[in-house]
């Protein structure tokens, strides 16, 4: 915390506009991703230095583009989760186990983007509450492992479906599937809870504005939390998804043709491009931490790429329901089933309501 203050009142003897929003995102941004700055003393000098490079405009483009992916994203995943969670004792497969997972981790955190967005567009004022500071950074790195788990999950299990259909009969069971998702879940619960720990929020009264942040003890934990998160959640997931379709491409040219491959290399291209740019920000604040990169563009890359970038992550949690499910033939049928019992129900109610009307303007009719 002495850090954060400290930086303030450096600024505060010069004070330029651009420097402090500069500042200002810079603290509260990595409270929301992952850190405030804990050996914040060479900050200043950078951006003495870089005041010519401009900042992005935070307080209106990431509220934004939060709303665009928050409406999407709960559309999509509210109506995949309906739809998985209604189907009969049939229904009840791997895949679809995996699924769901998926679409209730995405929809937890997207139900948080609303008050994220506030925190932005009211300049980085957080007016929720200690708690709902806490809930809402824990659902956020719970869904960036979650998430990541579960679609490595599905890329396992398509593999085994379609590459050794037989000798993965016994081990696709619907109960392991459950108990793998439940050991997802720990596992990533276990990576967040670090920063459900150190989350805090802090009232900076040169800003009369309270930030949710999170406040590591040292240089350590951020970097030992940074590279568990680019391991874990990116390298390890992406070098196994890549493997599984890999194989699975492989075989499908081999016996199927090749326009299946679309879908296939779309969920790798996809994970890729939105999770790539957010790590590879990441991995630099790593390097600049560590002392070894130092300069203008890589003070300017992290500061205003990595909110950006971020975005781009998160718009993942709306393209998963499109990839993962309303791009197939059966989860397309029963939506449809689904979308025809919900018109008949309302023909119904529509017709019993004209029968009563009816029925009323008769009774009337012959009191009359």
């Amino acid at each position: 915390m002495n850090s954060v203050i400290n930086t303030i009142k450096l600024f505060r003897s010069n004070p330029t506009g651009s420097q402090i929003n500069t500042t200002f995102s810079k603290i509260l941004y990595f409270g929301l991703t992952s850190k405030v700055y804990v050996n914040i003393s060479l900050v200043p000098c950078d951006f003495h230095r870089c005041r010519d490079w401009p900042p992005v405009p935070m307080t209106t483009v990431i509220p934004t583009i939060y709303s665009v992916i928050c409406v999407l994203g709960i559309l999509g995943n509210a109506l995949a989760v309906y739809v998985l969670s209604c189907g009969n004792a049939l229904t009840r497969t791997v895949a679809n186990t995996f699924m769901l997972n998926l679409c209730v981790s995405d929809l937890l955190f997207l139900l948080t983007l609303p008050l994220w967005a506030a925190y932005y567009s009211w300049g980085y004022s957080w007016p929720f509450g200690r708690v709902a500071c806490k809930i809402c950074g824990a659902l956020l790195n719970l869904n960036l492992y979650a998430s990541i788990f579960f679609i490595t999950c599905m890329s396992v299990d398509r593999y085994l479906a379609i590459v050794h259909p037989l000798l993965s009969q016994r081990s696709r069971d619907y109960e392991r599937a459950r108990i793998v998702c439940i050991l997802v879940w720990v596992l990533a619960f276990a990576c967040s809870s670090p920063h459900l720990a150190f989350r805090e929020t802090y009232h900076l009264k040169e800003f009369d504005a309270v930030a949710c942040v999170i406040f590591y003890p040292d240089d350590t934990w951020f970097l030992a939390l940074s590279w568990v998160k680019i391991i874990l959640a990116f390298l390890l997931p992406l070098l196994g998804i890549s493997c599984c379709y890999w194989a699975i491409g492989k075989h499908l040219l081999a016996y199927r043709g090749s326009r299946i491959l679309w879908t296939v290399a779309a969920v790798v291209i996809a994970f890729f491009i939105c999770w790539f740019p957010f790590h590879c920000v990441t991995f630099l604040d790593l390097l600049s931490q560590n002392g070894w990169l130092d300069s203008c563009w890589v003070t300017w890359t992290i500061t205003n790429l990595t909110p950006l970038t971020l975005c781009l992550g998160f718009s993942n949690s709306a393209i998963n329901p499109v990839l993962y499910c309303f791009v197939g033939n059966h989860f397309r049928g029963r939506l449809g089933g689904l979308c025809k019992d919900l018109c008949a129900c309302l023909e119904a109610g529509g017709d019993q309501h004209s029968q009563k009307r009816g029925s009323f303007s008769t009774s009337q009719t012959r009191i009359l």
